[in-house]
C-alpha cells in the first residue's frame, strides 16, 4: 500500500477504501446532472457542489485556519475547487466521446513528472507503469469512434487534471494546520473554491434556473455526498496516502460513470469497454499495492 511506512496495513488500507468511495461517487455526476438537474446550469451546480457543502462542514468544526495556513487553504482551495470545477465543465461541454476523461487519467503521470521536477520524492517505476495501464484502460472505456477535437476543450482538459494533480501533491506535501481538525480544513477549501466559482455562473450559465423535485434532490446528492462526504474522504486520503497512489483511484470516476452509463441509461456496453474496465482497475488496484518510493530517506524527503 502506498503510504508512510510506519502506518499499519490495517489503517492504510482502509484509508484507501474510504478515499476510493470519493471518485465512485463523483462518477454519478454525469447521470445525475443529465437526469435531474437544470440543463445549461454548470457553474450553478459546481457551486452548490462545494459551498453549501464547505457551510455544512464549517458548522460541524468551527474555526479559521492559523497564521501561516490562510494562505495555503485558499492555493489548495483554488486548485482543488475554484479552478479544476470550471475547467472540468468548460472540457466536459467541449470534449464529446469520454476524452476529458482520458486527459483526466494523465493526472498520475503528470504527478510523477512534478514530482521528479520538484524533487519532492522519487516515485518508483512501478507507479509509472501502473499509471500508464490505468490510462489505456480509461482510454479503452471512454473514447469512442466519434470523438472530436476542441482545442479549447483540450487546454481546458489539461489544465484542470494539472490543477488537481498540484492540489494533491501539496495538501500531501502540507498536510493538516497544526491543532485543526481534517474537516475544518476541507470546509475552508471548499468555502473558498465554491466562492470563486460564483462570478462564473452569469458568464457560462443560461437561462432561467428553476428545478425540480428531481433536480432539487439532484442537488441534494451533489452537496451532501459529492461534496461534503467524498471530498472529507478524498483529503483525507490526499494527506495519507502517496499522491500517484491517490490520483490512480479517480480512473474509478469515469469507470463508475460509463457503468451507470449503461445500467440506468441504456448505453451500449461493447467488448472493447469491458477489456478497458478491467485493464483501468488493474491499474488502480495495481498502484495501491505498490511502495510509492525507492526508500524511506526518499519517502521522508518527499513529505519534508
Amino acid at each position: 500500500m502506498t503510504a508512510p511506512a510506519n502506518m499499519p496495513a490495517v489503517g492504510v488500507a482502509g484509508i484507501t477504501a474510504a478515499a476510493a468511495v470519493a471518485p465512485i461517487v463523483w462518477g454519478t455526476t454525469y447521470v445525475v446532472t443529465t437526469q435531474l438537474l437544470p440543463a445549461a446550469h454548470p457553474m450553478t451546480a459546481s457551486v452548490l457542489r462545494a459551498l453549501p457543502a464547505g457551510l455544512l462542514l464549517l458548522a460541524m468544526r468551527p474555526g479559521i485556519p492559523p497564521r501561516g495556513w490562510r494562505l495555503r487553504t485558499a492555493v489548495l482551495g483554488m486548485l482543488n475547487i475554484g479552478c479544476f470545477f470550471p475547467l472540468l465543465f468548460i472540457a466536459a461541454y467541449r470534449l464529446p466521446g469520454g476524452l476529458a476523461s482520458v486527459v483526466g487519467a494523465l493526472q498520475p503521470l503528470i504527478i510523477i513528472a512534478l514530482t521528479l521536477m520538484l524533487r519532492w520524492g522519487r516515485p518508483s517505476l512501478a507507479h509509472l507503469l501502473w499509471g500508464i495501464v490505468a490510462l489505456i484502460g480509461v482510454s479503452l472505456v471512454s473514447v469512442t469512434g466519434g470523438a472530436s477535437f476542441d482545442l479549447l476543450g483540450f487546454g481546458a482538459s489539461v489544465l484542470g487534471t494539472v490543477s488537481m494533480a498540484s492540489g494533491i501533491l501539496l495538501t500531501r506535501r502540507w498536510g493538516t494546520p497544526p491543532n485543526t481538525h481534517p474537516l475544518n480544513s476541507t470546509a475552508w477549501q471548499l468555502i473558498v473554491g465554491g466562492a470563486a466559482i460564483v462570478p462564473l455562473i452569469p458568464v457560462f450559465d443560461r437561462g432561467p434556473w428553476d428545478p425540480t423535485a428531481g433536480g432539487l434532490a439532484g442537488y441534494a446528492w451533489l452537496t451532501f455526498i459529492g461534496g461534503a462526504l467524498a471530498y472529507s474522504l478524498w483529503f483525507q486520503g490526499a494527506r495519507t496516502l502517496a499522491p500517484t497512489g491517490i490520483a490512480l483511484l479517480g480512473v474509478l470516476s469515469p469507470v463508475t460513470a460509463a457503468v451507470l452509463g449503461w445500467v440506468v441509461l441504456g448505453q451500449a456496453l461493447t467488448l472493447v469497454q469491458i477489456i478497458g474496465f478491467v485493464v483501468a482497475l488493474g491499474g488502480s488496484l495495481g498502484g495501491q499495492l505498490t511502495p510509492a518510493y525507492r526508500s524511506r530517506a526518499a519517502l521522508r524527503q518527499a513529505i519534508s
